[in-house]
């Protein structure tokens, strides 16, 4: 029996020791169902101002930008924000200031690449700019602008940064009240903007030698991919037909000629001669739609296949159910009032949703401990020890490899993607089952990286091609 004893306390003590630091669990602010489950809110951070944006980022932290200027990195275990720069020419002025936020990988380890956009004044003119930094050894540097001189206001600036799986970077700007630049394919307002990393334009962009992507937009401020590759956005209307829309390349929006559906004679014959694209669904009374997020974890069933959308005017977050298609929203369930404004969301790998408050944006009526990140969980769902340590794995071979390689999964996957050492995507593969095959004829000898994607997270090999 005292050996069964110290055997069982050997093993919990070995257990403990490959986890990680944790955090006491926080209180529990509110609870709510979503279906058969109880989803717990708690903060893990406090104290914070006008929170903008918060990323997943490749090192499993927390990446946050507030609006007066400042980029951190937030320890979802402890809660603990690690300022990394306030960037010193950001003007923060009505709706302008630090906005988006994107973080990726690069192929030196423990290095990053983090995109910011944001407002700032050149000769007493307000402007927006979009800057790569370098992240390394905990500092952010070496920003290089890769797009200015956008005009701006303090308000209508957008904006969203999404990192595409084919390598390159969306930003959404607004109209900043110019409406009619919306509709002027020259102008960089009213657009969802398609870039590469080194702030170039793609070849297939839809206008040879233009950054626009989508036009006609008033003020996006969601933006998403989801794995098989439908990108959404959700859109501030003036006083009705908030949208959340879906992204096609080369697509009119409408702004300002089409206010949300093309239910109004003069918006019919616009759309017909203009190829404009309705909204999936919108809302009148405006609700003032934020961050967007997708959510497919096992961990809160009931949310599965579904948008989640912060809402700054609602004050509350939003369940908005895809059907099979991604083309029409059948449904749309209010979650999580009594925080105020909503802006950020991002969901990690563990099925939990972390939100941002913004309550100090000069709209809000803060709390004491305003701005704060919200954690949204199923303390009940647990992971099996099995599935975590095979949730990722997979064997590839050859390695090295010629015309062809082979992906053993140890669990279904969503996607593999093939990217080169500077994260542009070259291929895609969706497999049908437990092994995929990759046609490797068109890539030249060198090396190479295989992500491996799946609801539970991420999971990276080198692949050396010869």
């Amino acid at each position: 029996m005292m050996k069964t004893l110290r055997i069982a306390a050997l093993a919990l003590l070995l257990g403990a020791g490959c986890q990680p630091a944790a955090r006491a669990q926080a209180p529990a602010l509110t609870t709510f169902p979503v279906g058969s489950t109880t989803v717990t809110a708690s903060a893990l951070a406090s104290n914070l101002n006008t929170v903008w944006e918060l990323v997943w980022g490749p090192d499993n932290f927390l990446w946050m930008t507030e609006r007066g200027g400042r980029v951190s990195r937030v320890d979802p275990a402890t809660g603990q924000v690690l300022p990394l720069l306030t960037i010193p020419d950001v003007t923060q002025t009505g709706e302008s200031g630090l906005l988006g936020l994107a973080v990726m990988a690069t192929p030196t380890a423990g290095t990053y690449w983090v995109f910011v956009v944001y407002n700032y004044t050149d000769q007493l003119i307000l402007k927006e700019k979009l800057v790569r930094y370098t992240y390394a050894n905990g500092a952010l540097s070496s920003p290089t602008v890769l797009l200015g001189n956008i005009s701006a206001t303090t308000t209508h600036s957008g904006s969203r940064l999404l990192l595409l799986a084919d390598g390159t970077l969306l930003m959404t700007t607004g109209d900043a009240q110019q409406q009619p630049q919306a509709q002027n394919t020259s102008s960089l307002n009213g657009k969802i903007l398609r870039l590469n990393l080194d702030g170039t334009i793609p070849a297939n962009n839809p206008i040879a030698g233009n950054p626009l992507y989508t036009f006609g937009h008033r003020n996006p401020q969601g933006l998403l991919q989801l794995a098989d590759g439908r990108i959404y956005s959700s859109e501030h209307g003036p006083n009705n037909d908030d949208e959340i829309n879906k992204i096609e390349a080369g697509r009119n929006y409408g702004w300002p000629n089409v206010e949300g559906l093309c239910n109004l004679p003069a918006e019919a014959t616009f759309c017909a001669a203009n190829n404009v694209r309705e909204p999936l669904t919108t809302w009148t009374p405006t609700v003032a739609p934020a961050g967007l997020a997708y959510y497919d974890h096992p961990a809160i069933p009931g949310w599965r296949g579904s948008l989640l959308l912060g809402t700054l005017g609602g004050s509350r977050l939003m369940q908005l159910t895809l059907d099979a298609s991604g083309l029409t929203i059948p449904t749309r369930t209010d979650f999580l009032s009594g925080f105020g404004r909503l802006r950020a969301i991002c969901v990690s790998p563990q099925g939990k949703v972390y939100i941002g408050t913004s309550n100090r944006d000069g709209r809000g009526l803060p709390a004491a401990t305003d701005d704060r990140i919200l954690v949204l969980e199923n303390r009940a769902y647990v992971a099996t020890a099995t599935v975590a340590a095979q949730k990722l794995a997979f064997e590839l071979f050859p390695n090295p490899a010629q015309r062809q390689a082979t992906v053993r999964l140890a669990a279904p996957t969503q996607v593999l993607t093939v990217r080169d050492l500077l994260g542009r995507t070259l291929l895609r593969v969706q497999p049908t089952g437990l092994t995929a095959t990759l046609d490797l004829a068109g890539l030249r000898a060198g090396t190479y990286l295989v992500q491996a994607d799946g609801p539970m997270g991420r999971n990276t090999q080198k692949l050396t091609i010869e």
